[in-house]
């Protein structure tokens, strides 16, 4: 037996009322969580949704969230107008990470010390 849900055409219309409204209630870039408060449901009953397909709006709102989003960023970032610290760790929602490689040679060439590699790994559970 399927779970009862509130999703219905009013909720459908105000899903989608929200890439209209994020601006007009204090957010800077929409996002899921925005979305949530603005429809007055829980992260964990959209993605629900978003799983059963219970709704091609809200698949489709959530896709142009995630769209909007990314373009704002990378604008907003290249410009300065957003803050960049916030702006990097938001990207790497979108694919972006940060390499960083470091070649050591000495002036004359001699001494080739390679590439640092360092890998960051969930610590192990100890029950």
């Amino acid at each position: 037996m399927a779970r009862p849900t509130i999703l219905n055409d009013s909720l459908e219309a105000s899903i989608q009322e929200y890439l209209n409204a994020y601006k007009n209630i204090g957010q800077v870039v929409p996002s899921v969580v925005g979305l949530c408060n603005f429809i007055g449901v829980s992260k964990s009953t959209i993605y629900t949704w978003k799983e059963d397909k219970a709704s091609d709006i809200l698949l489709d709102t959530l896709e142009e969230i995630n769209e909007i989003q990314h373009i704002m960023l990378v604008s907003g970032g290249l410009s300065n107008a957003m803050n960049a610290t916030i702006v990097k760790l938001m990207l790497s929602n979108h694919g972006y990470s940060e390499k960083s490689e470091i070649d050591n040679k000495s002036s004359d060439g001699s001494a080739k010390l390679g590439i640092l590699n360092i890998t960051i790994t969930k610590p192990i559970d100890k029950d």
